[in-house]
């Protein structure tokens, strides 16, 4: 059942003509209930976004694309492990009153040129620290701001998800047009097809849970609060503020 409506889904890419890199953005505004606004708006839901685009992706793609998760990282492979078509270190979360970011930087795949790829721990390749200098480690990001409330009970948002200063290794070996007609195009498809999607709120679970709430007992009088496996002290994680 649709609960928000997409409107105005757009799209644009921008190459840097001084190194090639590009830089490609579908974008959507969502209206929604105000309540419902009001109950997604928190940290966990923002990592729960963030697994739904991957849910999409390999639900579109009925399953050659899957996404296998690390500790520290996060692969887009196909069909199984040794085909990494993208490979992002774990995602990277803000979020406050107004904006929430998720951000996914680039390390290295088949589908990214050498130039564009993170450096291996503990080794810095020549033309790396040019190639930061340029404009630093490509990513992927999914970007939703609060825009000014429609309707009585209405509420609205931008959802941007981009992808910056990405070298698409199609465009390097086979050049530009090519990737415009394939990888690019795909994209496109894929991401507003995610966007339209939303429509729904049907948000997945987190494969992680790193942002869920952190359910705590009542701490009674002259007891410590229970820790986590760190040692620090467990906190609840509430959603910021309107």
């Amino acid at each position: 059942m649709k609960i928000a409506t997409i409107s105005n889904l757009d799209d644009r890419t921008i190459e840097d003509e001084r190194t090639g890199a590009l830089r490609s953005v579908q974008a959507a505004d969502v209206t929604l209930p105000e309540t419902a606004l009001r109950e997604i708006w928190s940290p966990m839901h923002l990592e729960r976004l963030a697994r739904t685009y991957w849910r999409f992706l390999t639900r579109v793609t009925l399953g050659l694309v899957r996404v296998l998760y690390s500790e520290g990282e996060r692969s887009v492979v196909l069909l199984a492990r040794p085909i990494k078509l993208l490979t992002f270190k774990a995602p990277e979360y803000e979020l406050d009153s107004e904006h929430g970011v998720v951000r996914w930087r680039i390390e290295r795949g088949l589908l990214v040129a050498r130039r564009g790829r993170g450096a291996p721990k503990g080794h810095t390749p020549k033309g790396h620290a040019a190639a930061s200098a340029s404009g630093g480690q490509g990513h992927l990001q999914i970007d939703v701001r609060r825009l000014p409330d429609g309707g009585p009970g209405e509420s609205r948002l931008h959802i941007e998800v981009e992808v910056a200063n990405f070298h698409p290794a199609i465009a390097s070996g086979l050049g530009r047009r090519v990737y415009n007609v394939t990888q690019a195009r795909i994209h496109v498809f894929v991401t507003h097809g995610f966007l339209r999607s939303l429509a729904r709120l049907d948000l997945a679970e987190s494969k992680v849970g790193r942002l869920a709430p952190v359910e705590t007992p009542p701490v009674s009088p002259g007891e410590s609060q229970p820790a986590s496996p760190d040692g620090t002290p467990r906190a609840h994680v509430d959603a910021p503020p309107r």
